[in-house]
């Protein structure tokens, strides 16, 4: 794949990104699948908006550095998408407060770190597989996100080495965040 294709496809990675950020923003509680890509809650106070703007901010910055530092390295042109994402994953951690990890679902262990650990990345990989667009909970004062990330037939030469068909697979991005102990109500 060169290059082009490769900045392209975490472009439009990025975007999809923000969108779940930006869900994930909105109201707790919200399950109705058609609202993971149609319905926003607005920001309710100037405070949250700022705060969804910084995260999002972040996220688009972080990830320009890490496209333009790991595909346009002349010496170096061997990164891949996901990976050079763990990077802006863990600065989102470190400034927000807000954890983020890939998640298999029906592919090959291709890194073990991706695999289920806790009770709630077991329950989403579940979901997941049945064709649900996201899972979601909160426990104590967190959010826990795990949206679907459709892997097409041009990604399963890495991700699904043994495959008897082309078919889409799923993965999935689990994204932990504060809540806001008033809100673990909803």
């Amino acid at each position: 794949m060169n290059r082009f294709k490769i900045f392209h496809a975490s472009i439009i990675f990025a975007a999809g990104l923000l969108m779940t950020a930006l869900v994930i923003a909105g109201e707790p509680g919200q399950t109705n699948e058609s609202e993971i890509k149609s319905n926003i809650t607005p920001a309710s106070t100037a405070t949250e908006a700022r705060a969804r703007a910084n995260m999002l901010h972040e996220l688009v910055r972080g990830s320009l550095q890490v496209m333009h530092r790991d595909f346009f390295d002349e010496d170096n042109a061997h990164a891949i998408p996901s990976a050079s994402l763990e990077d802006v994953f863990h600065e989102m951690g470190e400034i927000y407060d807000v954890k983020m990890k890939w998640l298999i679902v029906n592919t090959d262990v291709v890194n073990v770190d991706h695999q289920p650990e806790t009770a709630f990345e077991k329950t989403a990989v579940k979901t997941l597989a049945a064709g649900k667009p996201f899972a979601e909970a909160v426990n104590n004062d967190r959010y826990h996100f795990a949206g679907a990330i459709t892997l097409g037939s041009q990604c399963l030469k890495c991700h699904v080495k043994r495959r008897t068909s082309n078919e889409d697979r799923t993965a999935g991005l689990v994204i932990t965040m504060p809540i806001a102990a008033a809100s673990t109500t909803d």
